[in-house]
């Protein structure tokens, strides 16, 4: 128990020959000692014990220490730290939030060591952080804990965590910036040392601060040391490169040579339309049911999208699938987003309704051997597709390189369209900065209507001008 209720006597001589001076004080009721071989040193330490009480920390009555010193012999290795901090966040946190906290310690904490000697190899490394320290089972008490805590990890993994656990720096050793920053550039970079792109570095600053801030909630740290650095990570693009975003026309070859890959692309071809003609995410476009589609016989139609069936892998999911069952990407649990679709996807989704029907719970999309159809299975059939639509030296640039593609070229096409960017970032499930900050040229390139616009609008009054100056007769 932590108290202000101290008091430090004087140094005392004893009969001893090897410690003849002693040290007391008091905290609460309990009394505490400490022998030194000379004076000097018993005074030092009783200047450290009165500086403490003067500057207004409290003691702890069991050791007797300043809560300072005291948080400095308590402190755990920040591999325990980042294992606790994992395991705190696991029971109400997404799939997707789970694999990406485990993401972000596992590439902050092998550059948070004392020193390298030994260090085992960086893959081996990433692979038993990322899903033995950072990766959470159940216990046979029911009860969430690491990985490496419940199961048997093979030899290089123990022994990877193991080495971890030697070298790994002090949580206290994380309020010196010279510790920190090395942490800082790791989470900048890719697996292959280039820049990583401002939505990653974000997302795994968040995950660094957010634990160095529990590190403060359990009075590891006194403050989140990240708050006194003076670091920014390095400038990336994050606009999408239009070069190779495919056009009306090639999307449209695509889409029609997904259909003509036999049973399989014809099932699919509705799939890819979806996320061309109605800007969805292909996790949403997994998740489509039929009772979310709006489909006349001519005309416009309209999907009603209300949930996302992304890919995470189950280790991280509670039931042990490989994907998430979850409402829309950063909107509420049960929000919904309408988004009106042109007659061509109508017609297509109507077909296909009619040819393939629904799988048992109503969605419009299954896996070749049902349930929920993967991404590996979807961008085999989109390179079949590249193939056969593009040039042999397109196919070896990023053109329309993955399934993707698709929806930038659809949220392209309805800029250059002049659609307003509001109704364009709704349609999307944007937010009008994020469609800024990677949609920028395409929406600058619209200047010109805009222009137009104005000019018309100056024009206006002055004709009204000009006939008020010389009323009719």
């Amino acid at each position: 128990m932590l108290t202000f209720d101290v008091r430090i006597w004087g140094v005392r001589s004893r009969t001893s020959k090897s410690a003849p001076f002693q040290l007391r004080w008091r905290v609460g009721e309990a009394k505490h000692q400490q022998p030194f071989a000379t004076k000097t040193l018993a005074d030092g330490r009783r200047s450290e014990l009165m500086s403490a009480q003067r500057n207004g920390e409290q003691f702890d009555t069991e050791t007797g220490l300043p809560a300072s010193e005291l948080r400095e012999a308590n402190s755990p290795t920040w591999f325990d730290h980042a294992s606790a901090y994992a395991l705190m966040k696991w029971p109400k946190a997404s799939a997707k939030h789970r694999a990406g906290i485990a993401e972000a310690l596992a590439g902050i904490t092998p550059v948070l060591v004392r020193n390298r000697r030994g260090m085992p190899n960086r893959a081996v490394l990433r692979l038993a952080l990322r899903t033995w320290a950072f990766q959470m089972v159940k216990d046979d008490q029911d009860q969430w804990a690491p990985r490496r805590e419940v199961l048997e990890p093979p030899a290089d993994i123990a022994k990877a965590l193991a080495w971890l656990g030697d070298n790994s720096l002090k949580v206290r050793d994380l309020a010196q910036s010279d510790n920190l920053r090395p942490a800082l550039e790791a989470l900048s970079r890719k697996l292959d040392g280039k820049r990583a792109a401002d939505n990653t570095v974000n997302r795994k600053l968040t995950v660094f601060s957010n634990a160095l801030r529990y590190a403060v909630e359990r009075d590891l740290l006194t403050v989140n040391p990240l708050t006194r650095i003076d670091w920014s990570p390095p400038q990336t693009d994050d606009e999408v490169d239009f070069r190779y975003v495919p056009g009306p026309r090639l999307a449209r070859e695509l889409l029609g040579a997904v259909a003509a890959q036999g049973p399989r692309g014809e099932h699919l071809h509705a799939f890819f339309g979806c996320l061309y003609y109605a800007t969805t995410r292909p996790s949403e476009a997994a998740d489509l049911r039929e009772q979310d589609c709006r489909l006349p016989s001519t005309g416009w139609g309209e999907l009603i999208l209300a949930g996302s069936r992304p890919e995470v892998g189950s280790g991280w999911t509670d039931d042990g699938k490989p994907y998430e069952q979850r409402g829309l990407k950063r909107r509420a649990r049960r929000a919904t987003r309408g988004v009106p679709i042109p007659p061509v996807l109508v017609q297509s989704l109507r077909n296909h309704l009619a040819t393939y029907g629904t799988t048992p719970d109503g969605r419009l999309f299954r896996a070749v051997r049902g349930g929920r159809i993967r991404s590996t299975e979807y961008t085999e059939i989109w390179k079949e597709a590249r193939r056969k639509a593009l040039s042999a030296e397109d196919v070896n640039t990023p053109l329309a390189e993955v399934p993707y593609s698709l929806r930038h070229a659809g949220i392209s096409l309805s800029i250059k369209a002049g659609v307003d960017p509001v109704e364009v970032a709704r349609r999307a499930g944007h937010s009008l900065a994020v469609l800024w900050r990677f949609y920028a040229k395409v929406l600058r390139g619209q200047q010109h209507q805009a222009n137009d616009l104005i000019d018309v609008a100056l024009k206006e009054p002055q004709e009204a001008e000009r006939h008020d100056d010389h009323p009719s007769p």
